[in-house]
C-alpha cells in the first residue's frame, strides 16, 4: 500500500497560482494633474489586457498640444513613443526631460516628465494601439486619453488629491481580500484532491 506524501501548505498554494495562474489585476485610474514646478510628474495611461488578449504588438504615442479650441485643427507635437520592445524619446523642447515609466506588460504605459517647467502646461494626448496575434486573423484596437496639465509654483492640498489618496487605500485592501480568496479557494481544492487520493489509496 502506497501512503501519500503530505505537501506543505505555502508549497501547494505556490503550485496553484503557477499551474492555473489568475487574470492580471489592472486597475484603469485617472493620471493626476497637478505637476510641481522643478519637480518630476508622472502622466498615468492605463490601457488593460483582457486575459484572452495577452498576446499582442503593442506601440505607444505621446504628445503635446499647448491648448486646444474646439474648432481649430489640433496643434500637436510627437515628443514620445513606444515600439519595438524599447522607448523612444522625439527631438523638441522636452528632449532629455522625459522618461518611461509604464509596466512590462504594456498595460500601464505612463511617462514621467523631469524638472517640471511652467512651460510645460497643456494638453498631454496618449494613444496606444495594439495588434492582437490570433491563428486566422489579426484586429486591432487603438485608445485616446488626455491629460491637462497644470503647473503650480508648490505643492497645495486639494480634495481631489485626497479622494485620490482613500480611493487608492481602498483599493490596496479590495486587492488585498481578493488575494486571500483566491488563496483560501486554492488551498481548499487541493486539500480536496489530496483527501480522495487518501480515501483511494486506503
Amino acid at each position: 500500500m502506497v501512503t501519500p506524501t503530505r505537501v506543505p501548505l505555502q508549497t501547494l498554494v505556490l503550485l496553484c497560482f503557477v499551474v492555473h495562474p489568475s487574470r492580471p489585476v489592472c486597475v484603469d485610474i485617472p493620471s493626476e494633474t497637478d505637476a510641481v514646478l522643478g519637480k518630476s510628474m508622472k502622466l498615468t495611461c492605463i490601457s488593460c489586457i483582457k486575459r484572452d488578449e495577452i498576446k499582442s504588438k503593442t506601440h505607444v504615442d505621446w504628445y503635446y498640444m499647448p491648448n486646444k479650441e474646439k474648432d481649430a485643427p489640433p496643434n500637436k507635437t510627437h515628443i514620445y513613443k513606444y515600439d519595438v520592445d524599447s522607448p523612444v524619446e522625439s527631438d523638441g523642447p522636452f528632449k532629455g526631460r522625459l522618461e518611461w515609466n509604464g509596466s512590462q506588460d504594456l498595460q500601464d504605459v505612463s511617462i514621467r516628465i523631469i524638472n517640471v517647467t511652467y512651460g510645460d502646461r497643456g494638453i498631454y494626448e496618449c494613444v496606444v494601439h495594439r495588434q492582437f496575434e490570433f491563428d486566422s486573423f489579426k484586429p486591432s484596437v487603438s485608445l485616446t486619453k488626455e491629460i491637462k496639465l497644470t503647473v503650480k509654483a508648490k505643492a497645495t492640498g486639494d480634495a481631489a488629491a485626497l479622494y485620490s489618496e482613500i480611493m487608492m487605500y481602498v483599493l490596496l485592501v479590495c486587492l488585498t481580500f481578493w488575494l486571500l480568496v483566491e488563496m483560501v479557494y486554492c488551498y481548499r481544492k487541493i486539500s480536496k484532491s489530496d483527501e480522495q487520493a487518501l480515501d483511494t489509496a486506503y
